[in-house]
């Protein structure tokens, strides 16, 4: 199973695919790890941003879209159009969406550490926040089987 890890920024996407087969994660090349929503007030722009990540999904066979929740308030809050491309990712009927707050990702990396450093991984370095999402979503589901 698939699953991609999306950490929202402003209006960027920035993912991250990774699986676990045999007990070992493996990290998907994606053909694009950033995509930026250009106009935000369009609606077909809305559409094709859409459009876009829902083909993506399909083409690389993910099953789950897990996201880096971001807070509704104080210093750190997200935007508008990080909301926007939320709510646009949730509606995408062929993936199963999760939201992760970064106290139940802090929870998970604490049971399940990763086993690597992360710049052992090859990702960039803006890719960080979505493979951290992806792997505790990963490590949650493989504790609970």
């Amino acid at each position: 199973m698939i699953t991609c890890g999306i950490e929202i920024k402003g209006s960027e996407v920035i993912l991250c695919l990774l699986s676990k087969e045999d007990g070992l994660f493996q990290i998907t090349d994606c053909r694009q790890t950033r995509h930026t929503l250009s106009n935000p007030n369009d609606t077909e722009s809305m559409r094709k941003f859409q459009f876009m990540l829902k083909k993506l999904f399909e083409d690389y066979k993910v099953k789950k879209v897990v996201i880096r929740e971001r807070p509704t308030k104080g210093k750190f809050a997200g935007g508008s159009v990080g909301f926007k491309i939320e709510a646009a990712i949730q509606l995408i009927e062929a993936v199963e969406v999760d939201l992760f707050h970064a106290n139940r990702t802090k929870e998970i990396l604490q049971k399940n550490p990763m086993p690597i450093p992360f710049k052992a991984t090859g990702l960039r370095a803006y890719q960080e926040g979505a493979f951290t999402v992806a792997y505790a979503a990963l490590s949650e589901h493989f504790s609970e089987d």
